[in-house]
């Protein structure tokens, strides 16, 4: 049993001004494997306060000294990989083997990669008579999910420290223990106290105590659009800024010339990541009517090759999603396009055969599913494909927009510059191009409902940051 009984405010470890305790459960088992404060409005004052208290002296620390804070705690992250990724496993659910290249190794890289970009960066320009003087904007509000948990929340506190903010994190109570451990490295490489502090607990609490809060000078939000609405209207009270990484229902083009094989293949695998449980997960597989037979076939080779199991067992491929409640909602999902009349090929609403205990789902595909159906709309987060079928082109680009996201996208075709032409139309944040590999130092973030703001490299970077004129 992991059982934390304290937060982290101020440079210490300290209880909370509540008594409550959330209880975490592990994916695989349903069992509660360990517990964390349930924190309170007040808990979120003391860290606001002393994240406040703390501003003007990490400001105005040289750029190369906050750098070096950020590579000992890329160092520290490095030291306790196997430990990270055993316990986003626990929590989320994603195979172990994954878990150390993504959920412990991206967080890694994005310190590091962000020390390298505040160390090079310029923070003033001339322009005409005026000095344009780019500062940190204050005190950071960071609430971030549970599908990705650090790696969400080094794309924020990364960024955030670098440019001189001070931060008050709220992580995800579902997958918590990863922020503990970042935590425990901060305190190790003694960044100053107050510049780090995090506070645990539900979003209705916790995450609007943070959004209310007038001394927040900026809220970075990762989850649900309809969370990320409620985190908006909150903050607008104070008009501080929002940044809101949102839901997706990405559309995956598939033209007649590409090569089914691997479009198709690869096209399951990017929905099935982590379960499904990917923001940017490719749900929808938009493929030319003439070839549909063939990509049915396809895609039923590749999700059966997902077979579900023990996210610690070697040659697992898909583990257990993080929660009943997500279990639940997916086999919902997948009941409901059978209701509307998809065509269900692989999968299934009931549990996996022998995996009656644990949060688990059958990898499945629908074809001649319609975008107006339920399962082609809305965000299900579990591994379910939705294969929609197109006359021509331009049905294919209006089927790929018509939705209120856009976060990611895919284009395969034989003729790179035709698949490029293609992803120029699609109203989304990033596109793949031929299964083209994710760019952790290239500007992530959404269109429409899924967002405003980027996260990653140095338009991630560049979000923490206030432009002043000094006119000379």
């Amino acid at each position: 049993m992991d059982q934390r009984d304290k937060l982290y405010i101020d440079g210490a470890w300290v209880p909370s001004t509540g008594s409550g305790t959330i209880e975490v459960v592990e994916s695989a088992t349903e069992e509660v494997f360990g517990s964390i404060p349930e924190g309170t409005e007040e808990d979120i004052d003391k860290a606001v306060r002393a994240a406040r208290a703390a501003f003007d002296d990490w400001a105005q620390r040289p750029a190369e000294e906050r750098a070096k804070f950020l590579t000992r705690i890329s160092e520290g992250l490095a030291a306790r990989m196997d430990e990270i990724a055993t316990v986003v496993t626990r929590e989320v659910g994603m195979p172990k083997s994954l878990s150390l290249m993504i959920q412990a190794g991206l967080p890694m890289m994005t310190f590091k990669s962000t020390a390298d970009i505040v160390s090079g960066y310029q923070f003033e320009e001339e322009i005409g008579n005026s000095l344009v003087v780019k500062e940190p904007v204050g005190v950071v509000g960071a609430i971030t999910p549970w599908n990705y948990p650090l790696h969400q929340i080094a794309a924020k506190v990364a960024p955030a420290l670098a440019a001189g903010c001070t931060v008050v994190l709220k992580p995800s109570e579902v997958a918590p223990f990863s922020a503990f451990i970042l935590a425990e490295i901060i305190d190790d490489v003694g960044l100053p106290p107050g510049v780090f502090n995090m506070v645990t607990g539900y979003g209705p609490v916790v995450g609007e105590a943070i959004a209310a809060h007038p001394d927040v000078d900026m809220v970075s939000f990762t989850g649900s659009t309809r969370a990320g609405k409620r985190v908006s209207e909150v903050a607008a009270q104070t008009v501080k800024r929002v940044a809101l990484e949102l839901g997706g229902k990405s559309p995956n083009i598939i033209l007649e010339d590409a090569d089914l094989e691997r479009a198709v293949t690869d096209g399951v695998g990017k929905c099935y990541l982590n379960q499904g449980q990917t923001c940017i997960a490719l749900t929808r597989m938009i493929v030319p009517r003439s070839k549909l037979a063939e990509v049915e076939e396809i895609a039923v080779r590749a999700a059966e090759s997902y077979t579900p199991g023990d996210p610690f067992a070697e040659g697992t491929r898909l583990g257990p999603l993080a929660s009943a409640a997500q279990r639940d909602r997916v086999r919902d999902y997948i009941q409901k396009g059978i209701e509307e009349g998809a065509k269900l090929l692989t999968g299934g609403p009931e549990a996996p055969e022998g995996l009656e205990k644990g949060f688990y789902v059958k990898p499945t595909v629908f074809s001649e599913v319609r975008n107006d159906m339920t399962i082609a709309q809305e965000e299900i987060f579990g591994p379910v494909l939705s294969i929609i079928p197109y006359d021509d082109e331009e049905e294919a680009v209006r089927i790929a927009n018509d939705t209120i996201y856009g976060l990611s996208g895919g284009v395969w075709s034989g003729d790179v510059e035709r698949a490029k032409a293609i992803a120029r139309r699609i109203r989304t944040g990033q596109i793949e191009v031929n299964g083209g590999a994710f760019n952790p130092n290239a500007p992530f973030g959404g269109y429409k409902q899924s967002g405003h703001g980027r996260e990653y490299g140095v338009y991630g970077f560049e979000e923490f940051l206030e432009i002043k004129s000094m006119q000379l």
